[in-house]
């Protein structure tokens, strides 16, 4: 179409003017020759550009009558006589007359030419003042920032090859400029993977798209020891024209920032790390578990392998002797590695005494009440971490490098060791390891410290109620018995739930099942009074209900407490049961082939609240008949109602004729639960 409008109009499509491609053609610097008459022989395209005149209107003109304002006519032709007597170039500023009559600074340089022919002319360059001065301005300063630049840079050509490298980048990279002028990009030494340098570049060479703050984290020649970050940036450089000249990198070194996030993000995730440890260590009050929390904690994010192990002493919450050189008796409660190890296999396992010499770096912690660092674990550091010569190789083979104890000290004893080991990771501890590992022991020696005496007075508990409580109760008269006291799984304390089998006259026998209201020590030693008065009163072959008339009087007497129970005596020779209850859980009877039921009771009123009397019961129990005696804690839960948890305890007793002992095992596995709050005592009868 663009060629048939220039037919249509009678015009032929000419070339296209050239666009400028270099600093003569930004300068527009124009040339111009005289004879030695002064006549302009010569004249540029660019002459007339500067100038103002075509070639027409200035060839054969005298250059003086047409350039020269009449006040700097003498000066010019003394100069242009010189040029030509003495062949001296001269160069210089001088003023020149335009053709729209204004005058106009020009850079002249004039020099004498001489032709094949011996003939003698003088050629004048020249150039617009302002521009030229504003050019070397520009590259003056261009010169100036390249060289004086905190910034690494580097130019290259479209093969990319080196053409300019600046003084800060010789700092960067280690690398004098001089190696790498001239040299291709693949032929030096590259801040990194110079595959993925070279992609970039010709990416931007291809696209003219610059490829900004490219973040890299490496080593340079010039630190060979130490990381820095580089934010590395690509352009691409052309002529005014267009033309593609090359590259250009520039280098910044953002070590320092790059060094503030790293130290902001470990801050960050000790915080986050300290804040997880108060929400997950002590969760129960079991020392084991609670140690084992700690573990889980601090491996992988401070450790590669961790182990928590607790003087032997403190455990048993015995006093200890005052610290010396000696050796000291350690029990591992919890080991966790990040990663499979063998140096697993050179750590305690969980449960284990071993003795540690005095020498060793863990019982060193302990004795001194002070974290123990070691850095950068030397093959003579190991034979004092670990417990002996084989553990000493394993630890070695799984190549530990750097190692932290820190100790367990609550309440201002020390408890035991916090142990930490480095083997995949490879930064070393350092002190503020040391301090965020010791905010995460003092944490959890607290709550290892409240699990210990729980557990010490919990167990005190727990062998006193069972020292009160009867033994596998023996042979009677018509009876078969099972019986079973199970402790809270979930509770701080042991309750006060007791079970009894009396021996009476005439082959008699009372059952006996209560609940003491409460928790503890307390609870166990009023349990054990209790018993004390319902054998004593039982001897006196009183009703049942008279009995419980004499335990509601002591009780009053007992301050804060409220106490449940159920009394009964079985005769063999009436087959006959009487029972009274103050207000504890109706016992169940199952008989073979009928369905199981609760026995219809007066509820009663609890042993303690007084002035009341308790009305005594007969059932009748036949041959195979099952009498489930049991407190509360067997059937109550906090999330269904009580009327279905009976429901389900009848449906136990579906077959009264098994062995008592599975019946018990049957009822306590089927109805209780790990988290349950209360304690349970369990007598099961059968009559013969």
């Amino acid at each position: 179409m663009a060629t048939e409008a220039f037919q249509a109009s009678g015009e032929e499509p000419g070339p296209q003017p050239p666009r400028p491609t270099g600093l003569l053609d930004v300068l527009s610097v124009a040339a111009v020759v005289l004879d030695t008459a002064g006549r302009i022989v010569f004249w540029t395209p660019q002459a007339e550009e500067l100038f103002g005149y075509t070639a027409q209107e200035a060839l054969g003109e005298y250059a003086v009558r047409l350039l020269i304002h009449p006040e700097h006519l003498q000066a010019v032709l003394t100069l242009f006589a010189e040029v030509l007597e003495t062949g001296r170039s001269w160069a210089g500023t001088f003023p020149v007359r335009h053709k729209d009559g204004s005058s106009r600074l020009m850079e002249f340089r004039n020099m004498r030419l001489l032709d094949d022919r011996g003939d003698v002319y003088a050629l004048g360059i020249a150039a617009d003042h302002a521009l030229l001065q504003r050019v070397e301005t520009d590259l003056a300063l261009c010169e100036r920032l390249i060289n004086q630049s905190p910034i690494g840079l580097a130019l290259m050509d479209p093969e990319l090859r080196y053409l300019l490298v600046n003084p800060a980048l010789e700092r960067i990279d280690g690398v004098p400029a001089e190696e790498h002028i001239g040299r291709h990009l693949r032929d030096t030494p590259a801040l990194y993977d110079v595959d993925t340098l070279e992609s970039a570049l010709r990416q931007v060479l291809t696209t003219g798209t610059p490829l900004l703050d490219q973040y890299h984290v490496g080593r340079s020649p010039a630190d060979p020891d130490h990381d820095h970050a580089w934010s590395l940036s690509f352009y691409r450089l052309e002529d005014p024209g267009g033309r593609i000249l090359g590259a250009a990198t520039s280098v910044v070194d953002v070590t320092e920032r790059h060094r503030a996030a790293i130290e902001a993000d470990r801050a960050r995730r000790r915080l986050a790390l300290i804040a997880d440890a108060s929400a997950r260590v002590g969760t129960t009050l079991e020392v084991e578990h609670t140690a084992r929390e700690l573990a889980e904690i601090v491996a992988p994010e401070l450790a590669d392998v961790v182990a928590v192990d607790v003087l032997d002493a403190a455990l048993a919450c015995r006093p200890r002797r005052r610290p010396d050189n000696g050796p000291e008796l350690f029990r591992a409660l919890a080991i966790k590695a990040a990663e499979p190890t063998v140096a697993l296999r050179a750590a305690d396992p969980p449960g284990d005494l071993a003795a540690y010499e005095g020498d060793r770096l863990v019982t060193l912690c302990v004795h001194t009440g002070r974290p123990v660092l070691v850095r950068n674990v030397g093959d003579e550091d190991l034979p004092r971490i670990a417990r002996d010569a084989e553990a000493t190789t394993l630890l070695a083979r799984a190549g530990v490098h750097s190692y932290l104890a820190v100790p367990l000290i609550a309440h201002g004893e020390v408890l035991g060791a916090l142990d930490l080991k480095r083997t995949r990771n490879p930064i070393p501890f350092d002190e503020d390891d040391v301090v965020l590992a010791t905010e995460l022991a003092s944490r959890a020696a607290v709550a290892i410290d409240n699990a210990r005496w729980f557990q010490s007075v919990r167990n005190t508990a727990l062998t006193l109620q069972r020292s009160l409580l009867p033994d596998h109760p023996p042979h009677h008269t018509g009876l078969e018995l099972a019986s079973r006291y199970q402790p809270a799984q979930a509770t701080s304390e042991v309750g006060g739930d007791w079970y009894d089998v009396i021996p009476l006259v005439d082959d008699k026998t009372a059952l006996v099942v209560g609940d003491v209201m409460g928790n503890g020590i307390d609870a166990a030693a009023t349990m054990g009074r209790l018993r004390t008065a319902t054998c004593a009163y039982a001897d006196l072959d009183l009703a049942p209900g008279a009995v419980l008339q004499h335990l509601d009087k002591i009780t009053c007497d007992l301050e804060h407490y409220i106490v449940t129970c159920l009394y009964a005596v079985y005769d063999p020779r009436t087959r006959q049961c009487r029972i009274a209850n103050a207000g504890h859980m109706p016992p169940a009877l199952a008989r073979p082939g009928g369905s199981p039921a609760l026995l219809d009771l007066p509820p009663g009123v609890p042993l303690g609240v007084g002035g009341t009397s308790f009305e005594t019961t007969t059932a009748d129990l036949g041959p195979g008949d099952l009498l489930v005696l049991y407190t509360d804690g067997l059937v109550e839960t906090r999330h269904h109602p009580i009327d279905d948890r009976l429901d389900v305890l009848l449906s136990f007793l579906d077959a009264p004729h098994r062995p008592l002992e599975e019946i018990c095992d049957l009822l306590l596995y089927g109805l209780r639960h790990p988290e349950d709050h209360d304690d349970v005592a369990l007598l099961v009868a059968r009559a013969q």
